[in-house]
C-alpha cells in the first residue's frame, strides 16, 4: 500500500493508563494492515503524564497539543487537519483493536457511498435509530456475522472517509463539545445526503465504554446528554411533520417532568448556532428524515 492510506486519530484527556493498557496494540493491529499508517494523538490538555509518556515510548506518534481543555469534537477536529490518510480510524484511548480489524472494514469502504465503517465492539451489534414521543432515540440492534447498515458509527472505534468529513465541515464542535452526539450528528447528516453507514462484525475491537469520562460526575453527563440530544433534533430533523412531534412531545415531557426545563435553557443557549446549522441542513439535505428512521427502527 503506497503512501498515507490510514491515519489513526486518538483523542486524549489524562488518559495515561489506558494508552499503557491499549496504544502498543493499536499501533500493531493498525501497521499489521498498512505499514504505512500515520498516528495523531490529540492531547486535550492534559494534567497527567500521557503526553510524556507517548512522547517516549512511541516517538513515531505525531503529538498535537491543546492548550485548553476544548472536547471531544475539537480533538477530532484537530487532528483530522493533520492528517494525510484517505481513511480516518478514530479510537479512543479505551479501545483495543484486534490484529485483523481493518481489512473488511477498508473493503466496505472501496464503494465511495460509503461515509464510515463501525468496527466490532464485543457485546454490541449494528445500531437502530427511532424518533419515538418527539425525539430521537437509539439503541442496539442485530449482531450477526454478515456486514448491516447502522444507523450511526461511534467516533471512538469507526473508520471514516477523510473527504466526507471534511465536506460536511467537521464534528460540530461549536454545538457539542465536550462529548455525546457529536458522532450521531455527522453521521445523520451523511445519510440525510445520501452516504451509507455499515457495521462490521468482523472488524473487532475491545471498548471499555466511558472510562475516558469516568471520572465526571453523572449529574453533569446526563444534563451534557440531554441538551446534546435537544440540539441534535432541533438541528437535523428538518421535516415539518417531525419536527411538530418533536414540539408536542417536548410540552409533554416539561409537563410530567417540569425539571426537564434546565436542559432546555441550557440548549437555547446554543440555539442561535444551531438555527444557522439548521438551514444549512435543511438546504443540503437530499434524503428525508422519515425514509431514514424507516431503515433502522424496525
Amino acid at each position: 500500500m503506497m503512501g498515507h492510506k490510514i491515519s489513526v486519530v486518538i483523542p486524549n484527556y489524562n488518559g495515561l493508563e489506558l494508552l499503557k493498557e491499549n496504544l502498543s496494540k493499536v499501533i500493531s493491529s493498525t501497521k499489521y494492515f498498512d505499514e504505512n499508517s500515520e498516528f495523531i494523538l490529540v492531547d486535550d490538555a492534559s494534567t497527567d503524564e500521557s503526553v510524556l509518556y507517548v512522547r517516549k515510548k512511541f516517538p513515531e506518534i505525531r503529538i498535537i497539543k491543546h492548550s485548553i481543555n476544548r472536547g471531544f469534537s475539537s480533538s477530532v477536529n484537530t487532528g483530522i487537519k493533520y492528517t494525510k490518510g484517505d481513511f480516518i480510524v478514530l479510537l479512543n484511548t479505551d479501545v483495543k483493536p484486534a490484529e485483523g480489524y481493518l481489512k473488511s472494514a477498508v473493503d466496505i469502504l472501496k464503494d465511495d457511498k460509503v461515509f464510515a465503517v463501525s468496527f466490532h465492539e464485543v457485546g454490541f451489534g449494528w445500531a437502530r435509530g427511532f424518533f419515538r414521543n418527539g425525539f430521537v432515540e437509539h439503541g442496539v440492534g442485530g449482531m450477526g456475522e454478515t456486514v448491516h447498515e447502522t444507523f450511526w458509527v461511534s467516533g471512538g472505534s469507526g473508520i471514516f472517509r477523510k473527504c466526507l468529513i471534511q465536506k460536511l465541515g467537521g464534528f460540530d464542535e461549536k454545538l457539542f463539545d465536550p462529548y455525546y452526539w457529536e458522532d450521531l450528528d455527522i453521521c445523520y447528516r451523511a445519510m440525510k445526503r445520501g452516504y451509507k453507514l455499515f457495521w462490521d462484525p468482523n472488524s473487532n475491537v475491545i471498548h471499555n465504554h466511558e472510562s475516558t469520562i469516568g471520572s465526571i460526575s453523572k449529574k453533569k453527563k446526563d444534563l451534557v446528554l440531554q441538551r446534546n440530544q435537544l440540539l441534535f433534533i432541533w438541528k437535523n430533523i428538518t421535516s415539518r411533520v417531525l419536527f411538530k412531534r418533536h414540539i408536542r412531545g417536548l410540552i409533554l415531557r416539561l409537563s410530567r417532568h417540569p425539571g426537564y426545563i434546565k436542559i432546555v435553557f441550557a440548549a437555547l443557549s446554543k440555539y442561535s448556532i444551531c438555527r444557522e446549522r439548521r438551514r444549512l441542513e435543511i438546504k443540503g439535505s437530499k434524503v428525508s428524515d422519515e425514509a431514514i428512521f424507516s431503515k433502522f427502527n424496525n
